[in-house]
């Protein structure tokens, strides 16, 4: 099982918050691949680490789905299920859409040029088609919103299930587009104007217009 060994350790995580999230993105971007067996000893070398934190953190990623615990068997990477957007996608804008509702009431001015040179800079990744960036930034823009909303219990649920978001866009499943730029400038705009119920209906369009372009594409 090749695993890359010139990956970065940060150093100020626990062990298994490390061989956590490093796991976690292997498996987002392909590394490990879908349908892959993994070996603790393995991972375990590979990440610095001892067995007990890889353990662990495969406990996680089962529970998140993207691992196959089976006792006395094998651990496996889940399969990649492109059309699990449509389901994936649905509780993510509502949870998105509350957030851009609940920030209003700690907008401040700072929060406002962050979201609108984060959304310049997705504009300008969009245009240039490096789109692994526009999703990050995309992704930085959306958090700067959940962060401002400040609910510990959205907060955890939209971490989660942002790790999903990002596996189906290395494999096909997510396009970004320039509508998205127009969208983040009205969510910009509706919450300076504490308009919360017109920037939730806008917030859940953008994250469920992808559902629509994902069935356009595969018609």
């Amino acid at each position: 099982m090749p695993v890359p060994t010139d990956h970065t350790k940060p150093s100020r995580q626990t062990a298994k918050e490390s061989a956590f999230n490093q796991l976690q993105q292997w498996i987002i971007d392909g590394t490990l691949l879908p349908g892959e067996k993994l070996n603790d000893t393995e991972l375990a070398q590979a990440l610095g680490v001892s067995r007990t934190p890889v353990r662990e953190s495969l406990q996680l990623l089962e529970v998140q789905g993207f691992v196959k615990m089976y006792p006395g068997k094998a651990t496996q990477v889940t399969e990649v299920e492109r059309e699990s957007i449509k389901d994936l996608l649905p509780p993510l804008a509502a949870l998105q859409a509350l957030s851009a509702e609940l920030a209003i009431s700690n907008l401040t001015d700072d929060i406002i040029t962050l979201l609108e040179s984060t959304n310049k800079r997705f504009a300008e990744a969009i245009r240039s088609k490096n789109f692994y960036a526009a999703l990050k930034i995309d992704e930085d823009f959306h958090q700067i919103i959940v962060d401002t909303a400040n609910n510990p219990y959205i907060h955890k649920l939209i971490t989660s299930l942002q790790g999903h978001v990002r596996r189906l866009f290395f494999h096909n499943s997510i396009t970004l587009t320039e509508k998205s730029i127009a969208e983040h400038e009205t969510i910009i705009k509706l919450m300076k104007e504490q308009e919360g119920e017109k920037v939730s209906a806008v917030m859940k369009e953008n994250w469920l217009r992808t559902i629509e372009d994902f069935r356009e594409e595969n018609k």
